[in-house]
């Protein structure tokens, strides 16, 4: 117990041993200089860690679709193909569709092969995917089989047999994009129309990554294929793709050097490896009303492209405490080449043994007591050194060269 309580009260101060050896002095300054490197390379020049950065963006999207096409011998406008309307920033191109016309309230044999039935008991159970409910009738669809009786609108919708006209017109329209961003922390505003654009360069530019990487308009065949897809295929099935605008602003330099970047991607990746529902496709209706005042509607099922425009954002700007705080970290982690070399010096070198025995003494009180009698003895002569060692005049510290 007492030297528990010996040990805890003691005190540990730092000893200098200059080590004289080659090895340990190259691995320490290469050490140290893999580390400054570092900081220097990386930290503050690639990550630019004397910044502080903001990616809070407020962003603002306005798209405008233009173009015209022609499906089942009509003509189409944005006002046909586009949904939801004009200007957001998630909108849809329709490139097929499958109509059921003339559909009022009423009850009729449900079309999906699901509800195939033989007697008034199969048809109990209304399920989620079918037309309407069931009223609890097996009726006769056709000469050949029969189905359960629905209420709701008809005759129902038949899809098993889809379209295979696609508007091909649609790889020629154009996507106009507005996009506007602020960075808070900064009070930075910024568009995506640069100082460069003017209305005549609008009205023949389009996107592209070469000569027109700042155009604001978009050729829909275009974004496909800069998305790796292929247009016959999404436009058959369905799909997702995302425009990415991306700002990363260096606010040290001219507010000109902000500029967006954008990339494409399809987002459904994964509902294009299933066969179970693969694409995009949703339904709506257009309603209408007979001269007697009874109401029917068309209902479309639709088959489109839907884009996404995603908006992200990184802006930085020199700041004194950021520039402090890495500083300090970076002269701190150049010791870590010290604590690498006291692990080789004191495991792994020839002499190690040496080298832990001039690095760490132990002085206690009755070491102290005995030094200083024997100092009192010799008439205050100078305490005896050992013959091996050499006191270097610089702050007291010991000074060794390599042992062989």
């Amino acid at each position: 117990m007492w030297d528990c309580i010996t040990d805890f009260f003691v005190y540990e101060t730092t000893k200098s041993v200059v080590v004289k050896s080659w090895t340990i002095g190259i691995i320490n300054r290469l050490a140290q200089l893999l580390i400054i490197t570092y900081f220097v390379g990386w930290v503050f020049l690639y990550e630019k860690a004397y910044q502080v950065r903001d990616t809070s963006i407020e962003s603002s999207v306005m798209t405008k679709v233009k173009g015209f096409g022609e499906y089942n011998n009509r003509i189409m406008d944005t006002a046909d193909y586009v949904t939801p309307t004009q200007g957001a920033s998630v909108f849809c191109i329709i490139t097929k569709l499958i109509t059921t016309e003339k559909q009022t309230q009423g009850r009729c044999p449900e079309t999906d092969n699901k509800s195939i039935c033989i007697h008034n008991a199969n048809c109990t159970e209304s399920k989620p995917a079918s037309n309407g409910l069931m009223t609890g009738r097996c009726v006769e669809f056709n000469s050949s089989k029969k189905t359960c009786e629905i209420k709701g609108w008809c005759p129902a919708e038949i899809d098993d047999d889809a379209a295979k006209d696609l508007m091909m017109e649609v790889e020629n329209f154009t996507i106009f994009i507005k996009n506007s961003i602020r960075f808070p922390r900064f009070n930075f505003t910024k568009g995506n129309f640069l100082p460069s654009i003017n209305s005549s360069y609008m009205k023949k530019c389009k996107f592209d990554f070469q000569r027109n990487m700042y155009c604001p308009i978009f050729k829909v065949g275009d974004v496909i294929r800069f998305a790796q897809q292929n247009f016959t295929t999404l436009a058959d099935k369905g799909g997702v793709i995302g425009i990415k605008i991306a700002w990363l602003c260096d606010l040290d330099k001219a507010d000109d050097e902000c500029k967006p970047t954008y990339s494409f991607t399809r987002l459904d990746a994964m509902s294009e490896k299933s066969s179970v529902s693969p694409g995009y496709n949703f339904r709506y209706a257009k309603y209408f009303k007979m001269e007697n005042g009874t109401e029917y509607r068309t209902l479309l099922k639709a088959y489109a492209i839907r884009f996404d425009v995603l908006v992200n954002g990184d802006a930085g700007q020199f700041n004194m405490i950021p520039t402090l705080i890495n500083m300090v970290a970076a002269f701190t982690s150049v010791g870590v080449g010290t604590v690498l070399c006291d692990i080789i010096l004191l495991h792994f070198l020839k002499g190690a043994d040496l080298y832990k025995a001039k690095k760490f003494e132990e002085v206690s009180d009755s070491t102290i007591e005995e030094s200083y009698s024997l100092y009192r003895s010799r008439d205050h002569s100078q305490l005896s050194i050992k013959p091996d060692e050499k006191f270097s005049t610089d702050s007291g510290a010991f000074s060794m060269g390599q042992y062989s």
